[in-house]
């Protein structure tokens, strides 16, 4: 491409051409070679930790500015702690197998054709993400790993962290195999930018859409490029009634405080009428003192009076915030079906000494994960040991759950033979 025909290009157009251009050479790349460039990027990331928090920081201050809430500024914030965590995640990637050229199935034919099953990059993938500017990293080791040229484009919230979290990538990549026109980064924060990646035919193979759910159904709905969908996490816990009351609490305090801005993290608690009558008063406390507000229905607010009253619309929220609702149910039958009527197919947990019951939950309950007696927050590419996650997706065609490395992969066939023709 001509400098001429670049001027004539959106910056949209002419950074996935750059990409669709670099993807071949980067797909022929060695294990050893991608390696230790993502070993150069982490080292670069480290090593830049303060010029990459300095324009977070700007990130940071119109975020104030504009009123972004504070669960979305946790999201945006960057610290040494969590660069170094960005960094230890690139080189957990290195140390993963390379899916590249596996093996998945090899036959031979009768007629003597021998035919091997081999996997492959995808080739250019669009990632569109929102406030978390670690997405960044993330998505540049996972997609260069696997061999895919990778073009960006995050949120307007955290344009400042992205671009010199790419500039920090881009000068590592100088001094290794990897081509840096691999890694692009869409800068114009117009919507109007994400509307022309949903159509790049040609030019991108696959999109990903991380975010919240107007995001992703923008994506979903109006792309003709294929997606994988990366769905809204309105996750459940349901306290059975044998669950042990220490556990529980432990499970669901965790489920909802440790980090609510994430789409692991619980939107709703769901308890049997007999533990909520022994117990719900003593959670709902422990709730209030970490500054999380309740709602909830009927039976929940006489056990509890403190608890507001949740809206038909509240059990279909993602909150993303210090915001829980509380449903007292029946049983497991009722938990079911409103797991089955409100969630989005992402994580679902039961708290249960009842193995009948937890052989049932996990079954039955249709989600991404689905856990008997440990937390939701565990849904993520870093804790199943995947080094780190391209997202979760919620979706049954290609792949579902947290997205490592060959869920960025395709496949083809080799067939190899001796002359043989088809009569």
């Amino acid at each position: 491409m001509t400098t001429d025909q670049a001027l004539n290009l959106s910056e949209v157009v002419q950074k996935a051409k750059l990409a669709k251009q670099a993807a071949p050479k980067l797909g022929l790349l060695s294990t050893e070679q991608k390696n230790n460039a993502l070993l150069r990027m982490a080292d670069a990331l480290v090593a830049e930790a303060e010029s990459i928090i300095a324009a977070n920081a700007e990130d940071l201050q119109r975020g104030r500015e504009s009123g972004i809430s504070t669960s979305l500024l946790d999201r945006l914030a960057l610290n040494r702690q969590r660069i170094e965590a960005m960094a230890d995640g690139l080189r957990q990637v290195v140390a993963l197998p390379d899916p590249i050229g596996d093996t998945l199935e090899a036959f031979d034919r009768p007629n003597g054709l021998q035919i091997r099953k081999v996997r492959v990059p995808l080739g250019v993938i669009g990632i569109i993400y929102e406030a978390r500017p670690n997405v960044t990293v993330d998505a540049a080791g996972l997609c260069l790993k696997t061999g895919n040229a990778v073009v960006l484009r995050g949120g307007s919230s955290a344009l400042h962290s992205n671009k010199r979290i790419v500039e920090v990538l881009h000068d590592s990549l100088k001094s290794t195999d990897v081509p840096a026109d691999a890694l692009q980064l869409i800068m114009d924060p117009n919507r109007a930018s994400v509307d022309e990646m949903l159509k790049l035919n040609g030019l991108l193979d696959v999109l990903i859409p991380r975010g919240g759910a107007s995001l992703i159904q923008n994506v979903v709905k109006n792309a003709t490029v294929p997606v994988i969908e990366t769905g809204a996490g309105i996750c459940h816990t349901y306290i059975d009634a044998s669950a042990q009351p220490d556990m529980a609490l432990k499970i669901a305090i965790n489920a909802k405080v440790q980090r609510p801005s994430v789409c692991n993290s619980m939107e709703t608690l769901l308890v049997h009428r007999d533990f909520a009558e022994r117990h719900l008063a003593s959670i709902a406390e422990q709730f209030v003192q970490q500054m999380v507000e309740l709602r909830g229905d009927a039976e929940a607010q006489k056990l509890v009076p403190t608890v507001k009253a949740a809206t038909e619309s509240d059990w279909d929220t993602e909150y993303n915030d210090y915001i829980l609702n509380v449903r007292v149910v029946e049983g497991l039958d009722e938990a079911l079906a409103h797991i089955r009527r409100h969630g989005t197919m992402h994580s679902e947990c039961i708290v249960t000494e009842n193995e009948a019951n937890a052989a049932r939950f996990l079954q039955e309950v249709d989600a991404a994960a689905v856990y008997h007696n440990a937390s939701t927050r565990f849904t993520d590419g870093f804790e199943f040991g995947f080094g780190a996650e391209i997202g979760i997706s919620t979706q049954k065609l290609h792949a579902r759950g947290p997205m490592g490395l060959p869920a960025l992969t395709s496949s083809k066939y080799c067939i190899v033979g001796d002359g043989q023709i088809r009569g």
